[in-house]
């Protein structure tokens, strides 16, 4: 839970509490109750229209938020995991395999979190190695053979910065999967579901359309690394998130993400069935216009799109 929602589960639970207590004592407290309940629905209301871009930080964080894994179960049918890059191991950070939407054949990648501190530590907190982003390079090799669309789910603090995984090569890793999503000669939608950190989210990036969910951020470093590079104050990641420019609603209006997809009141972490029937709703619309372009015209298109990242006029 995010430390600005403790306002709203107090008074959650004080609701809770006192439905109890009538239970208990028979008494007919409903009048009590439906004053709480209607304080509680005008603070969420208000809270959640304004949240801060570090409330976003807070929110893209949470680990109720479904994670790759749980968005396959949700989205596709038939999914067969794939594992190894075929050089080193089977990083479990990153998992993909292929899958049917809406009965069409899919590759599915996406980084992995865990739900608990054993999950974490078994998935590396969603931190590929460089093996794991091989992996997907393999996957969508594969997918571009045999004609398949591919979707990514980006939900990473960033790719893992240790010894082993520079040793490896983690940052030609990165830079080569760049590359071949951006000459894939198949349709690449990108949907970033919670956090996207650094190069270890934009190797799953590039693609035809990158779409954010309402509450996901998106940014070359996480907030907390910003203020301690600017500031040598970690503590200051509040101000280094409103000056990243890292929200969904920000990165639309800068023309990287080309969709917000909406989540229910407080988060999709609220209602998984109702913010997964809004993802899949966006991602057979973006494919059924992807689907129809020729090879060629996909890959215009997709140079042209990300050439228009970051065009600035001087007035």
């Amino acid at each position: 839970m995010a430390d600005f929602e403790e306002q709203l589960a107090r008074l959650q639970d004080k609701i809770r509490d006192l439905q109890a207590f009538a239970r208990e004592q028979g008494l007919d407290l409903r009048r009590e109750i439906l004053a709480l309940e209607q304080k509680a629905a005008e603070l969420r209301a208000r809270m959640y229209a304004s949240l801060s871009p570090w409330q976003k930080v807070q929110l893209a964080r949470d680990v109720r938020r479904p994670t790759t894994l749980d968005y396959i179960d949700m989205l596709f049918t038939d999914f067969i995991q794939l594992h190894g890059d075929r050089q080193y191991r089977d990083d479990p950070a990153l998992v993909g395999g292929i899958a049917r939407l809406e009965g069409k054949p899919v590759t599915v990648l996406g980084h992995q979190k865990g739900r608990d501190t054993k999950d974490n530590i078994a998935r590396n907190f969603g931190m590929p190695h460089p093996e794991g982003y091989r992996k997907a390079l393999r996957l969508m090799e594969q997918a571009e053979k045999f004609g398949r669309p591919v979707i990514c789910f980006i939900d990473t603090p960033g790719a893992y910065p240790g010894l082993g995984a520079e040793e490896r090569g983690q940052g030609e890793a990165i830079a080569r999967n760049l590359r071949a999503m951006a000459a894939l000669a198949v349709p690449v939608l990108a949907v970033v579901t919670g956090e996207g950190g650094s190069g270890g989210a934009l190797a799953l990036g590039v693609g035809d359309a990158l779409l954010m969910l309402e509450h996901a951020v998106y940014s070359v470093i996480s907030p907390e690394g910003c203020a301690a590079i600017l500031w040598k104050d970690s503590s200051r990641a509040r101000e280094a998130a409103a000056a990243l420019k890292l929200t969904a609603q920000d990165l639309a209006r800068l023309g990287v993400a080309d969709e917000v997809i909406p989540e229910p009141q407080g988060g999709i972490q609220k209602d998984w069935q109702a913010g997964a029937r809004a993802v899949k709703e966006a991602l057979v619309r973006h494919l059924d216009i992807l689907s129809g372009l020729s090879a060629d015209t996909l890959l215009r298109r997709r140079q042209r799109r990300l050439a228009a990242i970051g065009q600035w006029r001087e007035h």
